[in-house]
């Protein structure tokens, strides 16, 4: 059994919480990472992620050795 994690959520939990024709899953133009959520889900994703303060996510370099 799953559950919601509780609070306000910015986007739908579940593809049954879309409006009609709204896609699940699709891909921020952006930054090309795949959104869930339809378009309330890229809405937030926006807000969040793409904001004015700029990209907060961390960028890692991985060295690998031959």
């Amino acid at each position: 059994m799953s559950r919601a994690a509780p609070g306000p959520h910015p986007h739908p939990l579940t593809p049954a919480d879309l409006p009609a024709d709204d896609d699940w899953l699709r891909g921020c133009p952006d930054c090309h990472l795949p959104i869930q959520g339809g378009a309330a889900g890229l809405a937030a994703h926006r807000r969040t992620v793409h904001t004015n303060a700029g990209d907060p996510r961390t960028p890692i370099t991985i060295r690998l050795d031959y």
